[in-house]
C-alpha cells in the first residue's frame, strides 16, 4: 500500500521541464497543474507519451495520478511527467515494475538540453552567411 503520506512520489525532468508526480489510490484520474489532463494536453501525441509508462505496467485504473510541473515547453513538459510517472511506479512496487520501466527505456533521463549561444554566432551553430567581398 502507499507510504506514511499516502501517496507514491517520483520527480522527472526532460529539458527545462521538471515535474513532480504522486500517485495516489484510485481510480486512472490524471490531473497536470489543477487541470483535467485532456484539457492541459491539446495534442493525442502528448497524452500518448505521458500514458506510456501506464499502459507499459497496466495500471490504468489503479492510480490517479497528481502533477506539478514547471519550466520548459508543452513536449519537454510530457516527457518530464512520463519520467517522473514511471519513477513514481518504481517507488510504488520496485521489484515488480523496475524491470519493465527499465526495458521501455522511461527510468532514464534524457540528457539533451540546448546548447548555449556561441560569441560571434546568432545561435549556438547559425553564422551570419560568407560572402568572399
Amino acid at each position: 500500500m502507499a507510504n506514511q503520506q499516502g501517496y507514491f512520489y517520483g520527480t522527472g525532468r526532460r529539458k527545462e521541464a521538471v515535474a513532480r508526480v504522486r500517485l495516489y489510490p484510485g481510480s486512472g484520474r490524471i490531473t497536470v497543474n489543477k487541470k483535467p489532463f485532456d484539457e492541459y494536453f491539446p495534442l493525442e501525441t502528448l497524452r500518448m507519451i505521458v500514458r506510456q509508462p501506464i499502459v507499459a505496467a497496466n495500471v490504468s485504473d489503479r492510480y490517479d495520478i497528481v502533477v506539478n510541473v514547471r519550466g520548459g515547453g508543452i513536449a519537454g513538459q510530457a516527457g518530464a511527467i512520463r519520467h517522473g510517472i514511471a519513477r513514481a511506479l518504481v517507488d510504488a512496487d520496485s521489484e515488480q515494475y523496475k524491470k519493465t520501466m527499465r526495458k521501455h527505456g522511461f527510468l532514464t533521463r534524457d540528457a539533451r538540453i540546448k546548447e548555449r549561444k556561441k560569441p560571434g554566432l546568432k545561435k549556438a551553430r547559425k553564422a551570419s552567411q560568407f560572402s568572399k567581398r
